[in-house]
């Protein structure tokens, strides 16, 4: 059964930290708003353009796979013995779409056009979203779940660390939920900022935020292991001071008690040749 995200607003890894390399000129309070006017900047503007979105994805069915339907024999040797073990290929799909994101009266409308499915020629308007491991939305007003005024009293913020993205230095800023706050209220994450101008350019997602969860917790009760979903939204294409998603990544991978992973799927969206038709603000 396949498990899917389900995230109203939206939908890598932290670099080891010395708390002694944290920067200590970034004033946080300052910081949170000048995130706090970006959001408002974004939740007001019209958002009308088109890009091409390429998602390809990898599902290894050998985890769950007791009998192999078709085997692609591998050799391993431990001591002096030889083992043949069969293997069932990774399963692999990939899509491409013409996507259109229009904003109007507060809301968000997506309109996908099929171009490609698995490498064949495709034509379909108002196509659905095909992906078989997770079904995603918009990344679009990701960071105003996070840094939106309106939502920053239910978040406990802390500056965990830096790291640099295409040369820029940039802070890790992790958004927890205050204790008090129920537990499927709100995202909650990383981001990673530049401090010198707020731009949100990566933001990572806690697993918790997966619609249907308890569908990898299922899985990972049969595989004796503890499930482990990354999601990552990088932040790379920019117009008019409004930073537009540029690629989405989420892995699937289940944990053993000595902590070593096996991925089972990863899915892999990237946003390109963007067209602007309308990037008006109206700050009230």
């Amino acid at each position: 059964m396949a498990g899917f995200i389900s995230i109203l607003s939206f939908l890598g890894f932290s670099p080891a930290v010395n708390p002694d390399q944290i920067p200590s000129a970034v004033d946080l309070p300052s910081l949170m708003v000048r995130l706090s006017d970006y959001c408002r900047k974004l939740e007001s503007a019209a958002l009308d353009f088109v890009c091409r979105e390429e998602i390809s994805e990898k599902i290894d069915p050998n985890l769950e796979a007791s009998r192999p339907l078709v085997p692609n024999w591998t050799y391993t040797t431990s001591g002096s013995r030889v083992y043949l073990s069969a293997r069932i290929p990774d399963i692999k799909n990939s899509y491409v779409y013409d996507y259109q994101c229009i904003r109007a009266k507060g809301e968000i409308r997506e309109i996908r056009t099929l171009l490609e499915e698995n490498k064949k020629k495709k034509n379909e308007p108002n196509a659905t979203l095909k992906t078989s491991n997770f079904v995603y939305g918009t990344p679009l007003l990701g960071p105003v779940g996070l840094f939106g005024e309106r939502f920053q009293l239910d978040y406990d913020y802390k500056i965990t660390g830096q790291d640099k993205i295409n040369k820029r230095p940039v802070v890790i800023v992790d958004a927890s939920p205050k204790p008090d706050t129920p537990e499927a209220k709100n995202l909650y994450g990383k981001a990673w900022i530049d401090p010198a101008t707020a731009d949100i350019l990566k933001i990572e997602w806690s697993e918790k935020r997966v619609g249907h969860f308890d569908i990898f917790e299922e899985r990972g009760k049969k595989l004796e292991r503890k499930p482990r979903i990354t999601l990552r939204s990088e932040f790379s294409a920019e117009k008019n001071g409004i930073r537009f998603p540029s690629k989405l990544f989420i892995e699937e991978a289940y944990v053993n008690e000595r902590g070593r992973a096996v991925v089972r799927s990863e899915t892999t969206v990237t946003y390109k040749n963007f067209k602007f038709f309308t990037v008006e603000v109206e700050v009230k």
